[in-house]
């Protein structure tokens, strides 16, 4: 982050407008604000806020890393959330003034990673559980933002403790819990200490929550068990029959004594809080990660490990799918026309989404494949796609019908699309590095030419607007322009680089490419030799992505270094920088009307950023 706010202290922000995206794999990622207006969530370094009646988002921009754990105070005055690192560095934990939305403190102690965070009921504490290379408990005082005292999490002989709770009444009780290990602690202020005392359970505890007399705790064996607080016994363990299917992820305690529980396998019951039979049940797509109640409880949030969030109502238990985002990569962006839709693809699917309000319209699902490339014809009558099982899909973009496969377009994978403008033909690009040229004909195809030069993948793909030629970028460090009508190499540009991204300038007289060696080079399309320029376009990481304005004053680009830059084409400077990409940038687009444009990243984030 040093490099970042050196190289980009006194450019100007870009505005971001919508963020698509949730990371459903943090436990209880999802929360409620006490306020009741707002749901806190992370995507990437991001902490997201977003208000619940009109969907308007603010993020807390601070950490290095991704997000592994969020908290909020009973009070709402504060949020804390920890971070992962990289071995041998130390992990962050930030607390949020929740009121201005700045950082009102950073706690580093903790070693790789934070597990857990808790707060004390009266904001007096937070208690912090470090990750596996870790093991330690540390608590803190909010108000001196010190560190009162430490002690290994788990004792040597048991495994390693995930969970944190703290009471709901009492300041100085909290409860961790893990593999094999349930433990009651007591705070020793004036001695600086914290005690623990073990409770006889034995099985892997994923949850727990607890009223006063109480702990719930759910085990990967899909059992409940009661634990008294005071005595450190167990009180009952259940359900004696059918056990929560792939075990209890998450455990909420209702106003009326009964449960919220969620499964690794994706169901939501509604549990008797004395025998824990089942009452009510409805099933997700993927593990339930987070349940949160809104108000006293009528209404609560689910989040899933497939990055969907859904809202219940607690009287009749029904559910209405209120946010959907990517869990996995995103390989590339594709913007249609005039801007009001675009369409993303990762693994087994690709989504097409509204911009109005990012709103998932379609979503084309190929299980246990990975799309790798994605684009619109000219003429909207299909979504044209390259998949790594070496077939091109051809699907509509309203019904997402498949429309056309060609079959084994590529030996290595298909890896870069693109359709012309008359909507005849279409190129593409595999791993084995061939370029091919495809006529369409009403529902078949036929191969006109594969073009064999490049040594390695081809990574991009542009056609230049009358038709006649193309240009495709190489990992072997060749960028060639090929003459589609006679299929013949017009120019090569060679570089010391992996190129991973080309554009044609709207007046086409020259093309800019960039990859892993940080640069932008402009180059003739006629006389290819030897670049015209070259901006060391990131300080740290390959360009992964990169557009140009139809206009052409402007481009994009996007990396490693997860920063959405925007460069003035002539004077070859940045005028403008995005931040809140929490992986490294892997496509973006400018829309056509040049206002807004569209980046995703390797967290499964596609960011709506307003550009003037």
């Amino acid at each position: 982050s040093l490099i970042m706010d050196v190289e980009t202290e006194s450019i100007p922000r870009l505005e971001l407008e919508a963020v698509i995206g949730f990371n459903g794999h943090v436990s209880s990622g999802l929360r409620v604000h006490p306020d009741n207006e707002h749901m806190i969530y992370p995507l990437g370094c991001t902490i997201i806020l977003k208000r619940i009646k009109d969907g308007k988002q603010e993020f807390l921009h601070g950490h290095t890393n991704n997000v592994t754990c969020i908290s909020v105070s009973k009070s709402g005055l504060y949020i804390a959330s920890g971070q992962v690192n990289f071995m041998g560095f130390k992990a962050t934990i930030i607390i949020w003034d929740y009121a201005t939305r700045t950082i009102y403190t950073e706690l580093v102690l903790h070693k790789a990673k934070v597990e857990a965070l808790a707060f004390s009921p009266n904001d007096k504490y937070l208690v912090s559980l470090g990750g596996q290379d870790d093991g330690s408990i540390v608590v803190w005082n909010i108000e001196t933002k010190q560190a009162i005292c430490g002690s290994p999490a788990s004792a040597q002989s048991a495994g390693h403790s995930l969970i944190l709770q703290y009471s709901n009444t009492n300041d100085n009780i909290f409860v961790s819990a893990g593999s094999g290990t349930l433990r009651v602690w007591e705070l020793d202020l004036p001695n600086r200490k914290i005690r623990p005392t073990e409770c006889q359970t034995g099985k892997l505890k994923r949850t727990i929550s607890e009223d006063d007399q109480f702990i719930f705790c759910g085990t990967m064996s899909g059992d409940i068990m009661k634990v008294n607080l005071k005595t450190k016994l167990l009180n009952h363990c259940g359900p004696a029959k059918s056990k929560y299917s792939m075990g209890v992820n998450v455990i909420k305690i209702l106003k009326s004594g009964d449960l919220l529980v969620g499964c690794g396998s994706g169901t939501v019951t509604l549990s008797s809080g004395t025998n824990f039979k089942t009452l009510k049940k409805v099933d997700l797509e993927k593990a339930v990660t987070s349940i949160a109640t809104l108000g006293d409880g009528n209404e609560f949030f689910v989040g899933t490990e497939a990055a969907q969030m859904y809202r219940f109502s607690y009287e009749n238990f029904k559910v209405e799918l209120i946010s959907t985002s990517h869990n996995e990569a995103v390989k590339d962006v594709a913007i249609f026309g005039t801007s009001e839709l675009f369409a993303t693809c990762s693994d087994e699917d690709i989504r097409v989404w509204y911009t109005g309000k990012p709103k998932e319209l379609l979503r084309i699902t190929i299980p246990n494949v990975t799309c790798n490339s994605v684009d619109f014809m000219f003429n909207g009558q299909s979504i044209i796609s390259a998949w790594n099982d070496g077939k091109i899909r051809l699907f509509g973009p309203e019904s997402g019908k498949l429309m056309l496969t060609i079959h084994n377009a590529h030996t290595m994978g298909a890896t870069a699309i693109a359709g012309t403008r008359d909507c005849k033909r279409i190129v593409s690009g595999g791993g084995e590095g061939q370029v091919c040229v495809w006529e369409l004909k009403p529902r078949s195809y036929r191969l006109l030419e594969a073009m064999k030069k490049h040594k390695a993948a081809v990574t991009c793909l542009k056609i230049k607007s009358d038709d006649t030629e193309c240009v495709s970028a190489s990992s072997d460090g060749t960028c060639i322009i090929w003459d589609i009508v006679r299929f013949v190499v017009r120019q090569m540009m060679i570089a010391n680089t992996l190129f991973r991204t080309v554009c044609y300038h709207p007046e086409e007289f020259q093309i800019i490419t960039s990859g892993t060696d940080r640069k932008v080079a402009y180059w003739d399309v006629f006389e290819g030799k030897s670049a015209l320029r070259q901006l060391e376009a990131s300080q740290s990481g390959a360009i992964n992505g990169m557009h140009i304005s139809q206009d052409g004053k402007y481009f994009v680009t996007g990396g490693d270094d997860k920063l959405v830059k925007v460069w003035d084409y002539m004077l070859g400077g940045v005028t403008h920088v995005g931040v809140g990409h929490g992986g490294s940038i892997t496509s973006m687009k400018i829309c056509s009307n040049s206002r807004n444009l569209v980046s995703t990243s390797a967290d499964g984030a596609i960011l709506y950023v307003f550009a003037h």
